[in-house]
């Protein structure tokens, strides 16, 4: 069994024994009560969905303990180490979001700023000193 449906199977015995109590104690409350017993039934389907499909899959090198890293096929992307652009595009994030809790203008300003975020970190590459 795959660490992945390990970890989601894992959640729902965390999820369903917390809304039990939280039900209990919270005298019934039906939204996080809900939302607990919900959120155990996610990670049920997909833990399920995830079991099915290592049952139907030769084992990976990530499920062997004595496996390398060298066992792994192919390469697993790209990534730029001195890159700064993910420090305004988190930030932008946070901005749309905090934007949606308590003023809307917020978010749109923060939408632009994602947006010349993830343009800048896309292409990053493709001009400077690191253009290929």
């Amino acid at each position: 069994m795959s660490i992945e449906t390990k970890l989601f199977f894992s959640g729902v015995f965390v999820f369903v024994p917390v809304g039990v109590i939280y039900a209990l104690w919270s005298g019934g409350e039906a939204v996080g009560t809900t939302g607990l017993f919900l959120t155990g039934g996610l990670a049920a389907m997909i833990g399920g969905y995830l079991w099915l499909t290592a049952r139907r899959i030769d084992p990976r090198p990530e499920d062997d303990p004595q496996a390398h890293i060298a066992d792994a096929p192919g390469d697993q992307g790209f990534f730029s180490p001195w890159s700064w652009w993910p420090l305004p595009l988190a930030f932008s994030a946070f901005m749309i979001f905090f934007g949606a809790a308590v003023a809307w203008w917020v978010a749109f300003i923060g939408a632009a700023l994602a947006a010349v975020s993830l343009v800048g970190l896309l292409f990053e590459h493709y001009r400077g000193r690191f253009a290929h």
